[in-house]
């Protein structure tokens, strides 16, 4: 298998061998990329081998010498890429899995600077602050390409990217493609400019194409000549029965549906807001249920990239004041035109922790370090899922050589709707005396304890959202084994319990669920 990387601007490509080692479940990798020395390989058993979206499995490493006991084990605890406060934060956050071999990496670089904290509104504010901090260290020397903007989900970039254009800064996606050019983004955009648009020939193929709808390239073709011959567009020959008749009954009625879909987005879209037919179109399409019934993680994050399109609906209504679709999709034309427009060859780079493994720039933001997020709600229920949530935050802190900051937002929208956050406990992991700057508040929210909060740059300020809690309320005292009720998530057993009063946080374990809370505005109360 062929990798290729990012490496000083340049792309490396190299091999990566994988085998299997006797009774040890999934293979084992090793990599040797040429020139960068991230790695060291060669047939030595790396630890590169314990990430689980590599294929990988940890017990390669945590079981070997319990294997083979003879082995010698070399650790290698020198790191050449960070200063010793990055590493320190790093190392005080991978401590926390159980399940790892003891290992503290090392550096002879200087102490550098303290990990800035950036507690933001929400995330067009998180946003608002990354392309001030970027603006401030070009200022200073720094290349964009120097600096990487990193997320756990593909569906945080799009706030980044548009906020990234406002500010003429440019960027490229390291890993994976654009928002508005996200296969997923382009089909349900199909459906919708089909309900505005009934003779977009472009988009009716595409929407017929996914989800499948039975309906054959031949029946197609006969639809289209028809439809020519009669002057009217194929999808107004699709509700003809005398043009329908003659195909076959199961072609005829797949095109029927189809039809009749299209015309209910096109009422929905001359009565509704934008956001709502987006969601009804995602629901209505059989997108939902054919991500849903696929059941990747790849499908679970297109089905989160759609719901963040129906964010950018709720986002436009309230700056535009114009909640149309018609609206909404001229809107995306525009962001479309001027991305075409950037080809500088210096970029910021954006991708997901995933894809940042083995990379390392002078300047990294690590962002939406948030309860759901990062660590992701999904690995919360799974046998050693958080353990690898949080390898893959040590891997983001890691990324960083000289200037590390991580964010997060006291609001994040979920499918168009605001909802409140809880700090990941990654972040609270970090020792504030790494951290640096001042608690900051926005009008009505009391300010926060704990790491450190940075204020942005003079040409970052932040802009609170016109969105905000109705109310504050006041928190309740809850102990390890209360069993409590939760207006969304039903009752549950409290697992702990940090912290008093307002900054009270409390996990409970709901059914197909762990979740951490807020106590001051989690609707939480005693169940019995």
């Amino acid at each position: 298998m062929r990798l290729a990387v990012v490496a000083d601007g340049r792309v490396v490509e190299d091999e990566v061998r994988s085998r299997t080692m006797g009774q040890y479940e999934g293979p084992v990798f090793d990599l040797d990329v040429r020139d960068l020395r991230n790695y060291v390989a060669n047939g030595v058993l790396v630890h590169n081998s314990i990430y689980r979206w590599r294929g990988a499995d940890v017990r390669n490493i945590l079981e070997f010498e319990r294997d083979y006991p003879d082995a010698r084990v070399v650790t290698l605890t020198q790191n050449y890429r960070s200063t010793k406060t990055i590493l320190a934060a790093a190392h005080a956050v991978i401590q926390h899995n159980p399940h790892r071999h003891p290992k503290e990496l090392w550096t002879g670089n200087q102490k550098g600077q303290a990990v800035r904290v950036y507690d933001a509104f929400d995330a067009g504010d998180e946003a608002r602050f990354v392309a001030g901090e970027i603006r401030a260290l070009t200022a200073q020397g720094l290349r964009l390409r120097d600096v990487a903007v990193l997320y756990r989900t593909n569906a945080q970039s799009r706030v980044l990217e548009e906020e990234l254009l406002r500010a003429g800064i440019a960027y490229q996606i390291v890993g994976g493609v654009r928002f508005y050019e996200r296969r997923e983004i382009k089909d349900i955009l199909a459906y919708l400019r089909l309900a505005v648009a009934p003779w977009d020939e472009v988009s009716l193929r595409r929407a017929l194409a996914v989800p499948r709808r039975g309906i054959g390239d031949v029946s197609l073709a006969r639809i289209e000549a028809a439809a020519r011959s009669a002057g009217c567009t194929t999808l107004e020959a699709m509700r003809r029965p005398e043009i329908t008749e003659g195909l076959p009954r199961a072609s005829s009625r797949a095109l029927e549906g189809f039809a009749g879909l299209i015309a209910g987005l096109s009422d929905a879209a001359a009565r509704l807001p934008a956001a709502e037919v987006i969601a009804r179109a995602i629901v209505e399409t059989g997108f939902q249920a054919m991500l849903q019934a696929e059941g990747t993680e790849e499908a679970a994050s297109r089905l989160e990239n759609l719901r963040e399109l129906v964010t950018v609906a709720r986002e436009l209504e309230d700056s535009l004041g114009d909640p149309g679709l018609a609206a909404f999709l001229q809107h995306l034309a525009l962001v479309a035109d001027v991305d075409t427009l950037r080809d500088d060859l210096d970029r910021v780079v954006l991708m997901t922790l995933h894809s940042a493994k083995g990379l390392e720039f002078p300047a990294v933001f690590v962002t939406g370090l948030e309860e759901g997020l990062c660590p992701h709600i999904r690995s919360l229920d799974e046998e050693g899922g958080l353990d690898e949530e949080r390898r893959l935050c040590y891997v983001g802190f890691t990324r960083a050589k000289a200037r590390l900051y991580l964010t997060h937002a006291r609001t994040r929208a979920t499918f168009g709707a605001p909802n409140l956050t809880v700090p990941s406990r990654f972040l609270e992991e970090v020792p504030p005396e790494l951290t640096e700057g001042v608690a900051r508040s926005f009008a009505g929210w009391p300010a926060q304890a704990g790491p450190g909060r940075a204020a942005p740059p003079g040409g970052g300020q932040s802009r609170p959202s016109t969105q905000r809690p109705d109310a504050v309320r006041p928190p309740q005292r809850f102990e390890a084994g209360m069993r409590v009720r939760h207006a969304k998530f039903g009752e549950g057993e409290v697992l702990e319990t940090e912290g008093e009063g307002e900054g009270a946080i409390v996990t409970v374990r709901f059914s197909g669920a762990v979740r951490r809370l807020a106590l001051c505005y989690a609707p939480l109360e005693r169940a019995d």
